[in-house]
């Protein structure tokens, strides 16, 4: 194993995180540890290394402050992709005790502005924090935009902040006792909390497991989710809502063919935001066998140990 320290005191390895990832060999047979020593470091970060492991050692902030209408080199808007702050395409990523961070500003300002990318396969993220306003956390293309294999992610402990689509994207993802916060944009329509674009021949696409959501902005204001693409899957099981909840629970984009292909449910929840009498037809409340298709072992198909 190899272990790399960064620091911005100049005190480690390295003084620049981009540096730290460069200098691992393509290839490489042993896994590779980095820690990060406490400081913000502002960055366009690209981590394309396989078998990897971040930790951060105090508070470390990875930022940056693009965002989609921004002009790119050749004038033309960069568009939501180039607005990541972080990419992750490593497969076997382990990030621990990390703040990804997009500071471009609020989403009525900048448009969309991504924290994190993660196009990668077995990437576990605990104890960290993804914070932006408009597309927080983008989990990979679409299918059809990009060729992906909709990797398995797993978030644990962590912190997600946003208003508009915060958490969108292809992959299978499990989010295990997280917070999910929805920004107060102060509009009667506040947020969506998530935008899944589930490829048609995944059973689980996004799902939230004791997870808290939370917000100051205005009671019945923000949707569960609304489909990206047509055969989104989004789940919510045993998870505390808070009043901001709209009671019809989730939109369909303006899509009316999609309440036929996408499955919303949940099962377990409560809170204020949890009632459950007038949600949309096209969503589902699981019976408790139903429910047991999405415990962590069901999602990623009983493969779980790197999870741990």
């Amino acid at each position: 194993m190899r272990t790399i320290w960064v620091s911005k005191s100049g005190g480690g390895d390295f003084t620049s995180v981009q540096a730290a990832i460069d200098s691992i060999p393509e290839g490489a047979a042993e896994e590779t540890v980095l820690f990060i020593e406490s400081g913000v470091y502002k960055e366009k970060l690209r981590i394309p290394k396989p078998d990897l492991r971040l930790y951060g050692v105090g508070e470390v902030r990875l930022v940056y402050d693009d965002y989609a209408t921004k002009p790119g080199s050749d004038g033309v808007p960069m568009g939501t992709f180039a607005s990541c702050s972080t990419y992750i395409t490593g497969d076997n990523i382990r990030v621990e005790n990390i703040i990804f961070e997009n500071t471009a500003g609020e989403s009525a300002k900048v448009g969309q502005a991504v924290a994190l990318y993660v196009d990668a396969d077995k990437a576990v993220f605990k104890n960290c924090s993804f914070l932006a306003a408009q597309d927080t956390l983008y989990l990979a293309k679409p299918k059809e935009e990009k060729q992906n294999r909709s990797g398995r992610n797993y978030f644990e402990h962590c912190r997600i902040a946003g208003d508009i689509d915060f958490i969108f994207g292809s992959a299978t993802a499990y989010f295990e006792e997280c917070e999910i916060i929805s920004l107060n944009v102060q509009k009667e329509v506040n947020g969506y909390i998530t935008a899944a674009a589930t490829p048609a021949d995944k059973e689980a696409g996004f799902v939230f497991h004791r997870c808290r959501l939370v917000s100051d902005a205005a009671a019945n204001s923000v949707y569960l989710g609304r489909p990206w693409r047509d055969y989104a899957r989004t789940v919510f099981l045993d998870c505390r809502m808070g009043g901001h909840i709209r009671r019809e629970g989730w939109d369909d984009w303006g899509k009316p063919s999609v309440n036929h292909t996408v499955h919303y449910a949940e099962y377990g929840n409560d809170g204020p935001g949890a009632d459950t009498d007038v949600r949309v037809s096209w969503s589902k409340q699981l019976q408790e066998h139903e429910a047991g298709r999405f415990t962590l072992e069901a999602v990623f198909g009983g493969d779980t140990d790197w999870t741990r």
